[in-house]
């Protein structure tokens, strides 16, 4: 009887569901991955023996190997999602085209990065992979920069919409509503391309973070994505 009650239960379906998405699955594994990165350098930090770190320092390192191969393929989506933003002509021209630079730099991102597969896993090495993995982050650099550069923007014309509302009439409080939760979305997404951005930024060498900062913001832009795919498979 307790057995059916869980087996049937509604959050043991969602679970499900959430796991059957590629996103999801990506998600949970990116969580674990970054938690890694980040431990590892704590336990480093802390003088750990190197027995202590070696579990976490290879579960970053495989968990990344996973999440490369999950990734192959996935470059084609954002291509279309370039030329379908292209095609938006009735798109808020500043949307429009940062989310185009956006999905082209994502796009960019997985081709370059899907080219350093084979070397990553160890089964063909070359010396070609570096300079591919270097033009990927540049790519998810410029891709993430779009995407900051839109949330500031949507921010800036949710205020300027907020300031038309008359909230002591009926349709003014619901629109008021609405615009409270599509700032908390954006703002939510700023965070996550915010934290996102330490990872190339610091593979790059332009800005100088440590594996903890990079690992501490990799595991919170990875838990807001395991949020928001939670909400869309519920």
């Amino acid at each position: 009887m307790v057995a059916d009650t869980l087996v049937y239960h509604p959050s043991v379906a969602h679970y499900l569901k959430f796991l059957s998405t590629t996103l999801g699955r990506d998600k949970l594994l990116r969580t674990i991955q970054y938690f890694a990165r980040f431990y590892a350098w704590y336990l480093l930090r802390t003088n750990a023996t190197p027995a202590a770190i070696a579990p976490w320092a290879a579960t970053k390192k495989q968990f990344g190997l996973v999440r490369k191969f999950l990734r192959i393929g996935k470059n084609i989506e954002h291509l279309k999602a370039a030329a379908t933003a292209t095609d938006a002509k009735s798109m808020d021209p500043v949307l429009r085209y940062t989310t185009v630079g956006r999905q082209l730099g994502y796009a960019g991102y997985l081709t370059f990065d899907a080219g350093t597969v084979l070397d990553a896993a160890g089964i063909r090495k070359w010396e070609g992979a570096k300079r591919l993995q270097t033009e990927a982050y540049r790519f998810w650099a410029m891709g993430l920069t779009f995407s900051v550069v839109a949330q500031v923007y949507t921010l800036w014309k949710l205020k300027q919409r907020e300031a038309k509302v008359d909230k002591k009439d009926g349709e003014g409080v619901v629109e008021s509503k609405r615009i409270t939760v599509e700032r908390a979305v954006s703002k939510m997404q700023l965070t996550s391309d915010l934290c996102d951005l330490t990872v190339p930024l610091s593979a790059l060498a332009w800005v100088n973070f440590d594996d903890g900062v990079v690992g501490l913001a990799g595991t919170v832009s990875s838990l807001i994505g395991v949020y928001n795919q939670w909400k869309k498979t519920a």
